[in-house]
């Protein structure tokens, strides 16, 4: 929710008899008076109305952790955008941070690997207002993606990257009832072997809909890949004056 007259956005966390509080994703909070205080969720004016009491006071929390926002319309879309390798880490991203990127109004693309990453921020033309960050898989010193990232420079793009081979390792074994994630020797396909060693017998797609199916929130995640994405949302979404 936005305050017309201030512009400050965030979510709901206490209420009293006269007032509001807003929390935005930095963890400020701004309290603001019920009447005459003006109100907008994604641009359009909204009636403040205080909510009856509940039998829990701890509010709903999304599946990243944060506030949940009730009857959320999504926010209309920054310039700024985040961009992942590929379909898997987008549908975990929106698994898992679906709810705060509709809430920040930020879009996740796919670049469908990283050999152009280059020509891909060129084209996006980042800037103070339109700011870009990257998600890569195995982002290790000495790996072909550490080497892509040291080539942009830009400070509106930020370049992360967890150390997985592959997204489906971020997700914790334990959830999947598997005691570790296989090694898989090298020169042979990650997922081939994965699913070998594992005497799954589906298609990769199919696997994938059983890994994510098995994921209900940021606990079932591991901290390597969790960390890197709430970089990114900060990133994108940070007012002007935090990133210079």
């Amino acid at each position: 929710m936005e305050s017309a007259d201030e512009g400050f956005c965030g979510a709901v966390v206490a209420w009293d008899k006269q007032t509001v509080t807003l929390e935005d994703r930095h963890g400020r909070r701004r309290v603001f008076d019920l009447a005459p205080a003006a109100f907008l969720i994604d641009g359009e004016p909204v009636t403040v109305v205080r909510p009856l009491p509940s039998s829990s006071s701890a509010p709903a929390r999304s599946a990243s952790g944060s506030i949940a926002v009730p009857g959320l319309r999504a926010r209309t879309a920054r310039e700024s955008r985040i961009y992942v390798e590929g379909v898997h880490d987008a549908e975990l991203v929106e698994r898992v941070w679906g709810h705060d990127l509709r809430v920040e109004g930020v879009v996740v693309e796919r670049l469908e690997g990283v050999d152009h990453l280059p020509e891909v921020v060129e084209r996006f033309a980042p800037g103070p207002h339109r700011r870009l960050g990257v998600l890569v898989d195995h982002l290790v010193p000495g790996s072909k993606e550490s080497r892509i990232a040291r080539l942009l420079t830009s400070p509106h793009v930020l370049v992360v990257g967890h150390p997985f081979v592959d997204v489906w390792q971020a997700v914790k074994p334990s959830v999947l009832g598997i005691p570790a994630w296989p090694e898989v020797p090298r020169g042979r396909p990650w997922k081939e072997g994965v699913l070998s060693a594992l005497g799954w017998r589906e298609e990769p797609g199919e696997a994938w809909r059983r890994i994510l199916g098995a994921v209900r929130s940021y606990a079932d995640l591991e901290p390597g890949l969790l960390a890197r994405v709430e970089e990114l949302i900060d990133f994108v979404t940070a007012p002007q004056e935090e990133s210079n």
